[in-house]
């Protein structure tokens, strides 16, 4: 692992690289457009926590709050409905630059953000991820739920949550 790494909040100037860190980690329809990232990171920058390497944007996370929560929603993903007071956490994007993965990063990344959302007094956080993840996520604490009615980009999902 890089010992070199730094976390912040992002700012506008930011969206680009998140973009291209989104588009080649994520396949097809289901990463986020430029647009939306830029909606993100002016509406709740409070969500929305970057990792940075060798003094270049590494991987982030990024999410909105909900009341009550409805995976699906892809309203949702562009902030329709957040209320940042909400004590629900919804997870929209956990990515790493495919070049920076294998180091730790997005449990750095997670763990940081976990502990984030706690100091903000969020009582939950929520996520989908593919099938293939849940193993991770369980390890990090997240419990399944369901099958999400998600079809995201055409991907099958997988509703989990952790109480903080």
């Amino acid at each position: 692992m890089t010992a070199e790494y730094s976390f912040r909040q992002p700012v506008l100037d930011d969206a680009a690289r998140c973009f291209e860190i989104e588009t080649s980690a994520y396949e097809g329809e289901e990463a986020a457009t430029l647009d939306k990232i830029r909606t993100r990171i002016a509406e709740y920058p409070q969500g929305f926590l970057l990792l940075e390497a060798g003094g270049r944007i590494a991987g982030f996370i990024n999410s909105g709050c909900a009341h009550d929560v409805v995976m699906s929603d892809e309203a949702f993903k562009e902030l329709v409905g957040h209320d940042p007071q909400a004590l629900n956490v919804v997870i929209m994007s956990v990515v790493v630059d495919p070049a920076e993965q294998g180091k730790g990063y997005a449990k750095l990344l997670m763990n940081r953000f976990v502990a984030q959302m706690k100091d903000m007094g969020k009582a939950r956080i929520h996520l989908m991820c593919k099938g293939q993840h849940v193993p991770l996520y369980e390890k990090m604490g997240y419990r399944y739920i369901r099958p999400s009615a998600s079809e995201h980009g055409g991907m099958a999902w997988h509703e989990m949550v952790m109480d903080l």
